[in-house]
């Protein structure tokens, strides 16, 4: 039922910024936190950032914290990664997901247990 689809990755210097956007699609959509995770060249999928969709009560990676801002548009039903001075081990593929589960707590929301996957958009920060 649910679709989520990343937009906005690209070629980017270092200290540059870039914002990606997940929308979502389907006949209902009532996300309870939504999050965004990436992958580098071998190395295995992280969490980077997740808001409660409600509280608006924002997680970030340490790696990203002070330089990664994640927002959310309720009438678009569209979640925001807002990049900024970004440094070459940003580059990976980043996915964006969504669960809709109440009962989620919160230390589920730096996990893979997310219901709904985007299918990812390369990010590549040059030197």
């Amino acid at each position: 039922q649910v679709q989520l689809v990343e937009s906005g990755g690209g070629l980017v210097q270092a200290e540059g910024s870039l914002r990606l956007s997940c929308a979502a699609s389907g006949r209902t959509f009532n996300p309870y936190v939504m999050g965004w995770f990436r992958q580098a060249p071998g190395k295995e999928r992280e969490f980077v950032a997740a808001i409660r969709w409600g509280f608006g009560t924002t997680y970030y990676a340490d790696s990203v914290k002070g330089r990664f801002t994640i927002s959310r548009d309720n009438a678009k039903n569209t979640v925001y990664l807002q990049m900024n001075s970004l440094k070459p081990e940003d580059t990976a593929v980043y996915w964006c997901a969504a669960d809709t589960r109440v009962n989620l707590g919160s230390s589920k929301y730096t996990t893979n247990s997310y219901e709904y996957w985007g299918q990812g958009t390369q990010v590549t920060v040059s030197s």
